[in-house]
């Protein structure tokens, strides 16, 4: 899916780790939350409350799961899942664009 209709748009953005991190609230008819963002070059830890879907839409990183000792890369198109109360690291050597699905 390239788009999200029949949505609304939380205006005020997230912004985390000064500005390395960006993204915008998503909110379907349905109530599902979702966010759209984009993290610039950096490595950075991020935890969760719920549990996650990162899907990528542009660019690409390296991740690292808590309690995991390598690192996998995804891209444009590919997805990864943390589970709720935990955390991941994530480096970005580029832009990487992602949607967020939470739940």
């Amino acid at each position: 899916m390239s788009q999200y209709d029949n949505v609304s748009v939380v205006k005020k953005a997230n912004v985390y780790f000064d500005g390395k991190c960006v993204s915008h609230t998503v909110v379907q008819a349905d109530g599902t939350k979702k966010t759209v963002g984009v993290i610039l070059p950096a490595s950075l830890t991020f935890n969760t409350g719920a549990p996650e879907i990162m899907e990528g839409v542009g660019g690409s990183c390296r991740v690292k799961l808590k309690g995991e000792s390598e690192w996998t890369t995804y891209g444009d198109g590919q997805s990864f899942s943390v589970p709720g109360n935990s955390s991941f690291e994530i480096a970005c050597d580029e832009p990487y664009h992602y949607v967020c699905h939470f739940g």
